[in-house]
């Protein structure tokens, strides 16, 4: 049986396409506003409105969603494809080119929003997908991280509506979300097996309360549910298969955090390379010195380590294998890439001594990044769980 390895034409012409429409629309906004927004000041969130307008600007080209169907406003480009573009993004080195396209960040649309009924689209699906809004994705609970079945926000149905009450947390988007995909209990005995549904609730049903600040770019917020109301038909898929639905859509996030983890992997290994061969000490390049060029080396061979194990998840999504199947798979990808590609940040930090550390260098904030998306949608800890199941252990 012969083996393939090769990128598709069409998606090597898709990923030039894109590569043009950064250098064209996303570059010169990086350029102009990147000491402003996140120079030593350190002021992301006023950033907010710029985001916004290169959200739009990437929808309209059909680069920001293009993984919805075409009745969502996407192209039905597949995982793979949709893989590319998050790398290519990535490896830009642009803040501003990571919100072009949508995953893994949940401010974009989800495709659990393709299980709500048909006439609720033009209220939550397409404003989302042509980046006029944003939404988020609440699980999380100040009792439930990594044990995400364990959350305790319940909803019940009244009539012809449902009753949310409970509380989430390092919620991603949380404060400027137009609306939330918020996950509650409808059946406490059942729970994940049956008992955990997905709801769609506008922003004024809830409250914003404080903003988590962490160390990376983005920070989370707190959103209260206090007899939040929301009509009986705002269900995501079918009543207590919330949590399973959640599961259905995870493997190809784990190929799309890969993808970002491998894009800034390559970018902090290429900017490290550039900065070892310019910049000299002791009478010649810090290149030609191994213990700067051999950290490198090594770096690059994690880069091509991560780079199929991304690909390759992406296939198997896409090929439609059992996704309990893939699960080990993702977790796998997810691991692997988020850990090997924050070191490689460390490395090329290293590598840039002490103007590594600077705020306005190029790896300071991709280390910080990376160290959070070791963190958030599954820990690593959690994935090496999910791998040991896969052993029988």
């Amino acid at each position: 049986m012969s083996m393939d390895f090769s990128i598709p034409a069409e998606l090597t012409e898709l990923r030039g396409a894109f590569a043009d429409f950064l250098e064209r629309e996303v570059r010169p906004l990086e350029q102009e506003y990147t000491r402003e927004y996140w120079g030593p000041s350190l002021d992301p969130e006023a950033a907010t409105p710029l985001i916004s307008q290169v959200r739009r600007r990437s929808a309209d080209a059909g680069f920001y969603a293009p993984y919805l169907p075409e009745a969502a406003g996407g192209h039905g480009l597949s995982v793979l494809g949709t893989t590319l573009l998050v790398e290519d993004a990535a490896a830009s080195g642009m803040r501003l080119a990571m919100v072009a396209v949508a995953p893994p960040n949940p401010a974009g649309p989800s495709t659990l929003l393709l299980k709500l009924p048909a006439h609720l689209w033009s209220t939550y699906v397409l404003p989302v997908a042509t980046g006029h809004q944003t939404m988020c994705f609440a699980l999380s609970e100040p009792e439930a991280g990594s044990d995400a079945q364990s959350i305790r926000t319940q909803a019940v149905l009244d009539g012809d509506e449902w009753v949310i009450n409970g509380t989430k947390h390092y919620i991603t988007n949380g404060a400027d979300a137009n609306f939330a995909i918020v996950f509650a209990v409808t059946d406490a005995q059942k729970r994940a097996a049956g008992g955990i549904t997905a709801f769609v609730v506008p922003r004024e049903q809830y409250r914003v309360g404080q903003i988590q600040y962490n160390m990376s770019d983005s920070h989370p917020a707190e959103l209260f549910f206090d007899n939040a109301r929301v009509p009986a038909d705002h269900v995501i898929g079918e009543v207590g298969m919330g949590f399973l639905e959640a599961m259905s859509f995870l493997n190809a996030g784990r190929a799309y955090i890969g993808a970002q983890a491998l894009g800034l992997a390559e970018f902090c290994l290429t900017s490290a390379a550039e900065h070892t061969r310019s910049r000299t000490a002791f009478g010649k390049p810090l290149a030609k010195f191994q213990g700067v060029s051999f950290p490198l080396a090594r770096s690059k061979v994690d880069i091509e380590a991560m780079r199929w194990l991304v690909y390759h998840l992406a296939w198997r999504v896409d090929t439609h294998q059992d996704a309990l199947a893939i699960m080990g798979d993702a977790s796998i990808t997810k691991y692997a890439t988020t850990e090997w590609a924050y070191e490689v940040a460390d490395r090329a930090l290293q590598a840039y001594g002490g103007m590594g550390l600077m705020r306005e260098g190029p790896i300071e904030r991709v280390l910080r990044h990376l160290r959070m998306l070791r963190v958030v949608e599954g820990a690593s800890e959690v994935q090496l769980l999910v791998i040991a199941r896969t052993l029988g252990l």
